[in-house]
């Protein structure tokens, strides 16, 4: 008889996060949505600057309201995972918060750049750790933090709710991979690099795989939240959950997890550490069950949500579905602009950006907000097309579908424009990819729904079975009309 049971999946991103519960059985998954709560940066005064930061200490607050009210309606849960975003740590001394943690928009770690490169160059520092050079990757933020010389540790965001659930401290090895101190071969904490940003030896801890079970509750927490289940480590990085819920059948899909960023890239067995992937400046994150993510980190929606909260700021509401709407009718060419430019990387007036850099540039700036949005998307999906003609010359890999995952899944024009721009068919969906891939892997460690033991492979095939993506043809070719069809028992 296959067992039955309920898992809370704790899934946090850069503007929310939310809880969901997810119930395992024979039939599939059912993913019910318990809380949800805004997350974003806060602005801290220091000596001679503003300085972003995330809000932890809220965060938390909000996981265990979230988690109270799961065990108020399922007090049998058998399980709770936590994802977030990458790159970003708390600091702590003898186990207390040194401060709220860096937002990796904070501009400060440009000046870790310098240092760590002088002691290991870039070219080293690729073959070891195998990653996109990104200025604000975890090793750089911390080689410019002026209190890590004071911490005993540092915990990564999910990694620390983790430790003030359970009290446990570890670092789940998928988000270990995005810091730039994990050797990208041995999949250990990599002592050149760590020596290389002048961080103490004893400052990371000690490194753990999805599945693995981190620990129980805490006795005040489990009153906190009214129940007690242990805390089971799932792909703590966001994508690397997402990327579980991919409903590929075959293995020549790419995916896009599309949200704030958009993680394009393939699945591959092993890294790739070659002169062309550096000059590609392509990553190589860990994914569940010791898969490689080779992706690179492009722009995603921030760039339209930080539009639309420059319009809102002007006092009048926007409504995205009427907005879009009217980019799909847009019939002027619009420009596409360079979305990796960093100019776009911190908050503030985005359009006013985009125009600037269309004016230097030599191009006309949209002139009004549908073409600012349909210039947006069109610039993302050019975006996604480039990445990927570079990942499949640099992996060799043979590319034949495209699955959009994510937020950005809903945005119809966008994933038609994907498909436009990559002469690939798109398959869109599920949304909630992040809750979904971490459920799963919750309910594999648990032996739920006769999971227990299953490959990757079969945990797509469980998407796959449950849920019809929508698809987008490339216009020019047959163009069937999105749908969007439950094949089983599963809502996601």
């Amino acid at each position: 008889m296959t067992k039955s049971g309920s898992v809370a999946a704790v899934d946090l991103g850069a503007t929310s996060g939310r809880v969901i519960v997810g119930h395992v059985d024979a039939d599939g998954v059912r993913m019910e949505h318990v809380a949800r709560f805004p997350n974003g940066p806060v602005t801290l005064h220091e000596r001679d600057r503003e300085a972003l930061h995330w809000d932890v200490v809220d965060l938390d607050r909000q996981v265990t309201a979230g988690l109270r009210d799961a065990f108020g309606r399922h007090p049998s849960i058998a399980s709770i995972g936590i994802d977030s975003w990458a790159v970003d740590y708390a600091l702590l001394r003898e186990g207390r918060l040194l401060g709220l943690p860096y937002h990796y928009r904070d501009a400060r770690h440009e000046q870790g750049v310098g240092p760590v490169h002088a002691k290991v160059p870039a070219a080293e520092l690729y073959a070891r750790n195998g990653l996109q050079h990104l200025p604000f990757n975890t090793v750089f933020q911390l080689a410019a933090d002026p209190t890590a010389p004071l911490a005993d540790r540092a915990l990564l965001v999910p990694d620390l709710l983790g430790y003030w659930l359970t009290g446990v401290e570890a670092a789940e090895r998928t988000n270990a991979s995005t810091t730039g101190l994990l050797n990208a071969t041995s999949r250990g904490w990599d002592p050149a690099v760590r020596a290389g940003a002048r961080l103490a030896s004893g400052l990371l801890p000690t490194l753990r795989d999805p599945g693995d079970r981190l620990g129980p509750l805490l006795p005040s927490v489990a009153d906190a939240v009214g129940g007690q289940a242990p805390v089971t480590l799932v792909g703590s990085h966001d994508t690397a959950s997402a990327v579980v819920a991919v409903p590929a059948t075959e293995d020549d899909f790419a995916y896009i997890s599309s949200g704030t960023w958009s993680l394009v890239g393939v699945e591959l067995d092993a890294p790739v550490l070659t002169d062309a992937a550096r000059e590609a400046n392509c990553t190589n994150e860990g994914g569940v069950d010791g898969r490689v993510r080779f992706l690179k980190n492009v722009s995603g929606l921030w760039l339209l949500s930080e539009s639309v909260r420059t319009w809102e700021r002007g006092g009048e509401a926007v409504d995205l579905e009427a907005l879009l709407a009217s980019a799909a009718a847009v019939t002027a060419p619009v420009p596409v602009f360079d979305v990796a430019d960093e100019s776009f990387t911190p908050p503030g007036d985005m359009p006013a950006r985009i125009a600037t850099w269309c004016t230097e540039h030599g191009l006309s700036a949209p002139a009004s907000r549908a073409e600012f949005v349909r210039s947006i998307l069109e610039s993302l999906a050019t975006a996604y097309a480039s990445t990927l003609e570079t990942i499949t010359a640099v992996t060799r890999r043979d590319v034949r579908q495209v699955h959009i995952v994510g937020g950005g899944s809903q945005n119809r024009l966008l994933c038609q424009l994907t498909a436009d721009r990559t002469g690939l068919p798109v398959l869109a969906g599920p949304v909630e990819a992040t809750a979904l891939g971490n459920v799963l892997v919750q309910a594999r460690a648990a032996g739920l729904g006769g999971l227990g033991g299953a490959s990757l492979e079969a945990l797509r095939r469980t998407v796959a079975q449950a849920v019809e993506p929508v698809r987008y043809t490339p216009r020019g070719m047959s163009l069937p009309v999105p749908r969007s069809t439950p094949r089983r028992r599963m809502s996601v």
